[in-house]
């Protein structure tokens, strides 16, 4: 009776988290158009602070379902911030090689990209926490559903969404529970 109070408690956890990476990615294509009116300040910094409701996501994901301190938390949406940046410089940049292709395959390939790159510097950085998992597996779950979800940007762009967006609530939504799957599993080990 105990353990299916403790699995319903869990998934009630689980769909609270994608319900607030859906909330994080509705937010996070609204913040640049905010953001560019802010002059001085350079691009990468100004594209870190998009991430900003993403980075807040994971800081309370590692604090609610890991054992981590608070300075690992913070180091966690820290890590966030900059793996989005890495995220979409690398999605740009493939993008940028593959100029040739249809733009739909670019698409594909650019968001791929930055779905992986951004996960995967997640996955490390969050893996090197005192509290962090560190198995392989764990994370590479991760990082496929990163992967996968970044396709979604040829989503995007075929359908032209500039304020809106199918990948930001999908991909943040997936990689939040993903990563309170993962620091929930350590919890348990």
């Amino acid at each position: 009776m105990t353990q299916a109070i403790a699995s319903a408690d869990t998934s009630r956890n689980l769909l609270a988290v994608a319900g607030a990476g859906l909330l994080s990615g509705i937010l996070t294509p609204l913040l640049p158009a905010l953001l560019d009116k802010i002059a001085g300040v350079p691009a990468d910094v100004r594209l870190a602070l998009v991430a900003i409701p993403f980075a807040a996501l994971v800081f309370f994901v590692v604090r609610r379902f890991s054992t981590n301190p608070l300075w690992a938390a913070l180091a966690a949406a820290a890590m966030t911030l900059i793996a989005f940046v890495c995220a979409v410089n690398a999605a740009v940049f493939i993008d940028g090689q593959s100029s040739g292709a249809d733009k739909m395959m670019r698409n594909i390939l650019a968001g791929m990209a930055g779905g992986f790159t951004g996960s995967a510097l997640m996955a490390l950085g969050i893996a090197l926490l005192p509290a962090g998992p560190r198995d392989a597996v764990t994370w590479l779950r991760m990082v496929l559903t990163g992967t996968l979800a970044g396709t979604l940007l040829a989503l995007d762009n075929a359908l032209g969404l500039d304020q809106t967006s199918f990948l930001y609530p999908v991909w943040q939504a997936a990689i939040a529970v993903r990563l309170a799957m993962a620091l929930r599993w350590r919890r348990l080990s």
